[in-house]
C-alpha cells in the first residue's frame, strides 16, 4: 500500500513552490508599481524608478522590485557575462546554494551542463555536503559558491573539496562576506548564540567573519586566486545605473580562482 505520509523533503518542496508562486505575484505587481528609467537590473533587465530597501539595516535602493536581486547578485552576473566563458563554451558547472537570480539565467544556457547543490535545501538538483562532495577528482569546469563558506564549520575542508573536484584549467568564483578592515579572519568556537553571532559575525547563522586573509585561505588549498575590483572597472555611471553599491553594503571584490594544469 502506498503511504500518503509526506516526507520532510516533500513538505519543504511544497512550501518552496508555494513561496515561489507568491513571489511571482509580488514581482508582477512591483514591476508595474516601480517601473521607470532611473535604474536597470542586469539580472532581469527590468528598468525602475527606484529599487527597494533590503537587509537587516534596510539599506535603501538595494533590491530589484522584479527579480529581488541584491547588489552582489547584479555584480556577479555582470562579471560572469562580461569576463568569463560561461556564455560561450561548453562547460560542466557545479553551483552550490544557487541564488535564484543566477539560477534562472544559467539553467537556460544551452552550452551548460548544470548541477545545483545544497546540504538540505529542496530546490536544488542534488543534496550534498560541501565537505564531502560525491564526485571524482576533476569533475567540473566551473564552480560557483557564493556566501556559503561562512556557514560551514570546517571551511578549510570545504575549500579543499572544491579544489579537488575542479578540473585543471577550470575556474571557480568563491565569494564570502568579508570585512576589509580586518587582516585576519575572526572566528571563536565559544561564540554560539544567535545574539553573539549577529554581534561578532553580522548574521545569526554565520560561523566567522572573513578578513583580508581570505585569499590566503583559498591559496592554501591550491587555488591560484585573482582578486578583482570589478566595480571600479565598471566605473561610477554603470555602478549607479545597476545599483551595485548601496548605503551600508560592503562592496565585493570578485575572488576568481583557478586550478593549474598538472
Amino acid at each position: 500500500m502506498m503511504s500518503h505520509t509526506k516526507t520532510y523533503r516533500e513538505v519543504l518542496q511544497t512550501k518552496y513552490y508555494l513561496s515561489q508562486i507568491a513571489k511571482s505575484c509580488i514581482s508582477a505587481i512591483q514591476s508595474v508599481t516601480y517601473a521607470g528609467k532611473e535604474y536597470t537590473c542586469p539580472c532581469c533587465e527590468g528598468s525602475f524608478r527606484t529599487f527597494l530597501p533590503a537587509g537587516i539595516n534596510h539599506r535603501p535602493n538595494a533590491e530589484c522590485p522584479k527579480c529581488f536581486s541584491l547588489e552582489r547578485h547584479r555584480l556577479l552576473w555582470l562579471y560572469l557575462k562580461n569576463r568569463t566563458n560561461l556564455l560561450s563554451e561548453k562547460l560542466k558547472v557545479l553551483h552550490f546554494a544557487p541564488e535564484f537570480q543566477l539560477y534562472r539565467l544559467i539553467r537556460k544556457l544551452p552550452n551548460i551542463d548544470y548541477l545545483t547543490a545544497d546540504l538540505s535545501a529542496p530546490r536544488v538538483m542534488m543534496n550534498m555536503d560541501i565537505t564531502n562532495i560525491p564526485f571524482a577528482d576533476s569533475s567540473f569546469d566551473v564552480i560557483l559558491c557564493n556566501h556559503v563558506l561562512e556557514h560551514v564549520p570546517d571551511d578549510a575542508k570545504a575549500i579543499k573539496e572544491l579544489y579537488r573536484v575542479l578540473k585543471p584549467n577550470g575556474w571557480a568564483i568563491l565569494q564570502v562576506p568579508l570585512d576589509k578592515n580586518i587582516a585576519e579572519t575572526f572566528e571563536d568556537p565559544n561564540i554560539t548564540s544567535e545574539e553573539d553571532r549577529v554581534k561578532f559575525y553580522g548574521q545569526k547563522d554565520h560561523l566567522r567573519l572573513y578578513g583580508r586573509d581570505y585569499k590566503n585561505r583559498l591559496e592554501a588549498a591550491g587555488f591560484q586566486v585573482k582578486v578583482e575590483d570589478y566595480i571600479h572597472e565598471l566605473g561610477n555611471d554603470l555602478t549607479e545605473k545597476y545599483r551595485l553599491v548601496s548605503e551600508d553594503s560592503n562592496t565585493e571584490d570578485i575572488y576568481f580562482c583557478t586550478k593549474l594544469s598538472v
